[in-house]
C-alpha cells in the first residue's frame, strides 16, 4: 500500500461532467462512465458499480476518503464489471457503499446516506446503498452490489427491488475489494424481473446441471421473528408458492444448533476475523478517521481475531449448516423466508437501535450466509407504504434456475 496522492477523478481523466444526482447515490465529484466494449444482450441497458469493485485506472475508495488517499489507481477491471461491458450495457457511475461494505445500515458518515425513493425518510439498507438508491430511484436500470451478510438482500427489500445474493463463488469476485472473502459475493439489483433475468444470465453464465422445483420449505424459525402483521403480509404470497410447488414443509434447520442467534453469533465471528484480515493491517498503519459505527465494529474484529478455539467451533459450525441444508434442499426444493425482519428504519434511528435491528437481520439472513447457497428477494408487498421482501433459497448452482422460477413467479402473482 502506498501513500500517492489520489490521482485525476475518473470524470476529469474521460472528459465527463458532474451528473445530476438528486439521491445521493453516486459518489461525489465527476462520474466514472463506461461505454460498451461491444453490442450485446445488454444493449441499452445503463449499469452503476458499487466503490468497492475496480476500473482500471481509476481509484477503489470502498466508502472512507482515507482509504482512497492512500491507494492507487486499479490495474485492472473486476470481471464482474467487464462481463457487462463486453455484453453490450453502459456504466453510469460509481455508487456509494457503507465503510469497507461492513454495515446493513446504508448511512455513510463521510458522504451521508442515499436516499430511499420508495420508502422516504428511512434507509436504503446496506451495504449496498448507493446501488440500491440508484435503481430504485431510476437512475440506471441496474446496479452491482455486494452480498457478504446481507448487502444486496437487505437493500432490496427495503427499496422494493429484485436482488440475488449468488451462491458462494459462483461469480468471479476479482477485483472486488474483500470484507470475509469465505462469505463475499456478486450481487446486482433491478426493478423489474425481465432485466434482473437478463443481467443474471450474463453474469452467471449456466449453471451445471438442471434444476426442476417440486417441494417447497418453510423456514419456520424465521417466519416465527416476524410482527403479525408483517407475517400476514408475506403469508399471502406463501399460500401462492403453494399453488406452485405444493403444500409447504416447515423446516428448523437452526434448532439443533441452538436457533438462529446461534448461528448469527457463528457468522458475525467468521465475518469479523476476516474483516481484520483484510483491513486491520491498514488501520493500524495509516490510522484512518473511521465512522463511529465502523471504529466500534474493527475493534472488536481486532479481538475477536484472537479467538482461536472460538473461531474453530464457528467453521465448525458452518460446514455443519451447509450440510444440513444442502440435503433439506436436495436438487427439487426451495425455502422460502423473510428478506428481512421489517421495513426499513427510520433515517436518525439512533445507533444502539439500529445494532439490535442489524442482530434481528443477521438472524434471518444466516441462512445463506453460513451455506453459500443463492438466495433471491423478491418485492412482494408493503406495509405502510414502505416495500417489504419475500426471500427464496435454492438449491447449490441453481442460480439461473432460480432467476427464471422468481421471473415466472413474478409475472403469475403480480407483484
Amino acid at each position: 500500500m502506498t501513500d500517492t496522492p489520489q490521482p485525476q477523478t475518473a470524470g476529469e481523466e474521460a472528459g465527463q461532467a458532474t451528473g445530476h444526482d438528486p439521491l445521493n447515490a453516486f459518489m461525489p465529484g465527476t462520474r466514472l462512465t463506461l461505454p460498451p466494449n461491444a453490442p450485446g444482450s445488454l444493449s441499452g441497458l445503463e449499469f452503476a458499480v458499487k466503490d468497492i469493485y475496480d476500473i482500471a485506472g481509476h481509484v477503489t475508495g470502498c466508502g472512507n476518503p482515507d482509504y482512497r488517499r492512500t491507494h492507487g489507481p486499479a490495474e485492472t477491471t473486476a470481471t464482474s464489471v467487464t462481463r457487462l461491458l463486453d455484453a453490450g450495457a453502459a456504466m453510469v457511475g460509481k455508487v456509494l457503499t457503507d465503510e469497507f461494505a461492513y454495515s446493513l445500515s446504508g448511512q455513510n458518515p463521510h458522504y451521508g446516506a442515499a436516499a430511499n425513493s420508495n420508502a422516504p425518510g428511512r434507509t436504503t439498507g446496506g451495504s449496498s446503498c448507493g446501488s440500491a438508491a440508484a435503481v430504485a430511484g431510476g437512475l440506471c436500470d441496474s446496479a452491482l452490489g455486494t452480498d457478504t451478510g446481507g448487502s444486496v438482500r437487505i437493500p432490496a427489500s427495503y427499496c422494493g427491488l429484485y436482488g440475488l445474493r449468488p451462491t458462494h463463488g459462483r461469480i468471479p469476485i476479482d477485483g472486488v475489494a474483500p470484507l470475509a472473502p469465505s462469505f463475499d459475493t456478486v450481487g446486482w439489483f433491478a426493478r423489474d424481473p425481465e432485466t434482473f433475468r437478463a443481467v443474471g444470465e450474463v453474469l452467471l453464465g449456466a449453471d451445471e446441471k438442471s434444476f426442476a422445483f417440486d417441494r417447497l420449505l418453510y423456514a419456520s424459525e424465521a417466519f416465527a421473528r416476524l410482527n403479525a402483521e408483517v407475517a400476514a403480509k408475506l403469508e399471502v404470497f406463501v399460500e401462492r408458492l403453494e399453488m406452485r410447488l405444493g403444500k409447504r414443509q416447515p423446516v428448523s434447520p437452526a434448532e439443533a444448533d441452538g436457533g438462529l442467534d446461534s448461528w448469527s453469533d457463528g457468522f458475525r465471528h467468521l465475518q469479523a476475523a476476516e474483516a481484520w484480515d483484510s483491513y486491520g493491517p491498514w488501520i493500524q498503519e495509516s490510522a484512518p478517521t473511521l465512522g463511529p459505527e465502523l471504529q466500534a465494529r474493527m475493534t472488536w474484529a481486532k479481538e475477536v481475531a484472537g479467538m482461536t478455539d472460538k473461531l474453530a467451533q464457528c467453521r465448525a459450525l458452518m460446514a455443519d449448516v451447509r450440510t444440513r441444508l444442502d440435503s433439506l434442499l436436495g436438487d427439487d426444493a426451495l425455502m422460502v423466508l423473510p428478506t428481512a425482519p421489517d421495513i426499513a428504519p427510520l433515517l436518525g434511528t439512533d445507533a444502539d437501535t439500529l445494532f439490535r435491528q442489524r442482530l434481528d437481520v443477521m438472524a434471518i439472513t444466516s441462512y445463506a450466509n453460513l451455506s453459500g447457497l443463492p438466495q433471491v428477494s423478491l418485492p412482494v408487498t408493503t406495509r405502510q407504504g414502505c416495500p417489504l421482501g419475500l426471500s427464496l433459497i435454492g438449491p447449490r448452482g441453481s442460480d439461473r434456475a432460480l432467476l427464471e422460477f422468481a421471473e415466472s413467479f413474478a409475472r403469475s402473482a403480480g407483484f
